[in-house]
């Protein structure tokens, strides 16, 4: 088997009408799919090349702080990390410049981590 690149990364959430408005008021994400069937809702988002899904209903995904982490590259990093505070969102490590980037990792209305990233 040869991975040639990431599909998408997904996030179960608990309340997608909560984590709609988070995803696309609060980090100002365009929803470019949305599917809904059988109990179960998911809406993806494309960022790059990649993609994020956040997802309800589905019996084996559920949410947590110890999943998967997605890292958003921003154009702005001091007004990112402004939103954030601006929208009250849970900051889990404060901003960090490691000399190759600067980074800070909050939390998402369910507790999955997300990064804010800014390569130098």
């Amino acid at each position: 088997m040869k991975i040639k690149d990431i599909a998408f990364t997904g996030y179960s959430v608990t309340d997608i009408k909560r984590a709609r408005k988070f995803y696309g008021e609060v980090l100002g994400l365009k929803e470019t799919s949305v599917f809904e069937a059988d109990g179960m809702a998911f809406v993806e988002y494309e960022i790059g090349s990649g993609t994020l899904s956040i997802g309800s209903g589905a019996e084996n995904f559920k949410p947590g702080p110890n999943g998967g982490m997605v890292a958003f590259e921003v154009e702005d990093f001091e007004a990112a990390v402004a939103k954030l505070k601006a929208e009250k969102v849970k900051v889990l490590m404060d901003a960090m410049d490691t000399g190759a980037c600067h980074m800070v990792i909050a939390a998402d209305p369910d507790g999955n981590c997300f990064m804010i990233h800014k390569k130098k």
